[in-house]
Order: C-alpha cells, then sequence, then structure tokens
C-alpha cells in the first residue's frame, strides 16, 4: 500500500510517499481502507504530535474515514463492510489500523471526506467545551484562532450547545466566512490586545469560556477576557510561546480554572471513554445536518505536501482533507 512518512528535523519536516506492507489488525483493531484523511497542523509541529526522534521517519495522520475490510477476533461492534470514522495512526495511508473502541459508524448523510474531519477535531472540542468547559446554554464562550480546525469545530459545537461565541482571527475575510455559522461577534486581531472589545460585547460580563489555539501569547490577555469562575482550555501553541504570566489576583479573586486539551500521554482507555458520550451526544447533530463540517479544501492524496504547506501558512478555513487513491 501506499504511505507517507514524516521526517521532523531541527530545521523543518520532510514528506515522503513509500510502499510498504498494509497492517494486520490486533485483537481489538479494526483494518480499514481509508476514502479521506484530514490533516491537523498539530501533527507537524515539534513537541506537539508524534513525531517519532529527530531524523527518523514515521507514519503521520491522526483521523480519517474509510470501509473495514477486516476486524480483530476481539473486535465487537463492527464487522466488514462497515463505514467508519475515528482516530488512527498512520491515517494518510490507503489502509490503516484503528482502535475498534474509538470507531464509529458514519451517519449516513455524510460524504467521506466530511466524515474524516469530524473524529480528532470534535473529539478534542468535546473535551473542551463539554468534558472540562461545561458550557451552559447561554455562556460566552471566546475561541483564540477561531479560523483553525478546532477553532470552528469548537463555534459550531458551541453554537450547538446555546452558547455565544467571540472569535478571534487576522483575517476579516476569515471572520466573513464563519459568520454563517453563527460567530456572534468577530474581533479582527492577531495581537493580545482583545480584552477591552470581549469585556464591551459581553456588558462587562467577560468569557466563561476561552478556546486557546494559539498559544502563551495570548494567555494573559485571555485571563484579563474571563468572567467570574471562568474556564480556559489551553489546546495549542502554534505561536512557539510555551510560557506565560498568570495573574495570581485574577486567579484567586474570580476563582478561574486552567486547563490542557492532549492526548499526547493519554491510554486507549483515557482517550476511549469519551466515545459513547460524543455518540450519543454530538453525532445526531450531524446526522441531522445542524452541524457540517467546514471542509476547506479537498485535495487528491499525492497532493499532502500542498496541502501540508497551505495548512502551515495558514490560508485555511477548517479542516484540509486528502482524499484516497481509487
Amino acid at each position: 500500500m501506499q504511505s507517507y512518512r514524516m521526517q521532523m528535523a531541527e530545521t523543518g519536516t520532510a514528506l515522503a510517499l513509500r510502499d510498504v506492507p498494509a497492517p494486520t489488525p490486533g485483537p481489538h483493531q479494526l483494518l480499514v481502507r481509508l476514502h479521506a484523511a484530514a490533516l491537523n497542523r498539530g501533527e507537524f509541529l515539534p513537541g506537539h504530535g508524534p513525531q517519532g526522534q529527530p531524523g527518523s521517519w514515521k507514519a503521520i495522520g491522526g483521523e480519517g474515514a474509510g470501509v473495514v475490510v477486516a476486524a480483530g477476533a476481539e473486535a465487537s461492534g463492527f464487522q466488514p463492510g462497515d463505514r467508519v470514522m475515528g482516530r488512527c495512526a498512520g491515517a494518510f495511508s490507503e489502509y490503516a489500523l484503528m482502535e475498534a473502541a474509538e470507531a464509529m459508524a458514519m451517519p449516513e448523510s455524510l460524504a467521506w471526506e466530511q466524515a474524516a474531519g469530524i473524529p480528532l477535531t470534535f473529539l478534542v472540542a468535546f473535551d473542551m467545551l463539554v468534558l472540562q468547559g461545561r458550557l451552559k446554554p447561554g455562556e460566552w464562550l471566546l475561541v483564540n484562532g477561531v479560523s483553525s480546525g478546532v477553532g470552528v469545530a469548537s463555534l459550531q459545537l458551541g453554537k450547538a450547545l446555546g452558547a455565544r461565541v467571540i472569535g478571534t482571527s487576522g483575517s476579516r475575510d476569515k471572520l466573513a466566512a464563519l459568520e454563517p455559522l453563527g460567530l456572534d461577534v468577530a474581533l479582527c486581531t492577531r495581537e493580545p490586545d482583545f480584552a477591552p472589545a470581549v469585556m464591551e460585547a459581553t456588558g462587562r460580563h467577560g468569557a466563561d469560556l476561552v478556546v486557546n489555539t494559539v498559544g502563551g501569547s495570548v494567555f494573559a490577555e485571555n485571563v484579563r477576557a474571563m468572567a467570574f469562575e471562568g474556564r480556559l482550555a489551553t489546546v495549542g501553541y502554534v505561536d512557539g510561546v510555551l510560557h506565560a504570566d498568570i495573574d495570581l489576583a485574577a486567579l484567586h479573586a474570580r476563582r478561574l480554572t486552567f486547563f490542557g486539551v492532549s492526548n499526547k500521554l493519554r491510554t486507549l482507555e483515557q482517550r476511549a471513554a469519551a466515545i459513547p458520550r460524543f455518540v450519543a451526544e454530538v453525532l445526531p447533530h450531524f446526522a441531522a445536518g445542524r452541524i457540517q463540517p467546514q471542509i476547506d479544501q479537498v485535495m487528491d492524496f499525492a497532493r499532502l505536501p500542498e496541502a501540508k504547506a497551505r495548512m502551515e501558512a495558514g490560508a485555511h478555513i477548517g479542516k484540509i482533507i486528502v482524499r484516497m487513491p481509487a
């Protein structure tokens, strides 16, 4: 089968398309013939994804959708021929292994390309907004970098949960493109200067939940924008800033909560624990068309390097998808 490998070095990354044997499913795994897979910026950033040792080549891709070809002896719930989507390592390949505990049946209304962009991004959003963020109807949600894959998913899920959403982006065009998805307040900025506008938009209440996809450069400003008993989720640091000041007086007086969102150190059991609730609470929104995955562009499998360049340039709105060879 054809499979992309990536090499991480101090100066950047390199991609190579190779012919390798198709993997064999373990007892609890599914072998899936992938039809589409989605890009996630974190897997191309040092320290974010599982890139392996510097200089080594490693299979990449973290989510996709396809048809089950074979199932392990103890992989219950699925059988060959089933249409599935889920998180899976090495998704930029014709075949990949999916843990049965993390696989989800595709809603019939979704195309392969739509389904491929749901598992990782929306599960992360579900973690931030529901499991840890405890977002309630009517609350204010602030999303830094709202045009990113996770940012758009947070906007869409937040609106489905009844929240009012404020988004920041350095592009007015991107913000305008997100207005049809329900973006309530659009703040065009790349600087840590948005707290006054957030406080004004919320009637001095502040943001009840903040999703920080940017990093340390906006952390302190997010704190200044938070409401009493506000929660702040850090899901990325594309700015490369890994340290930030914490206003202890604000943390103390306003009873704030800071938490991180990452699967890097989680076990399979920990990752899979959220799947039943996600299937019950979020997938019906997709099946009914209330949430439609925001796809920036679909590219053929051979154009993965081009797709990666588009993502790294920050030119996308939502998810970039690669379509597998027929």
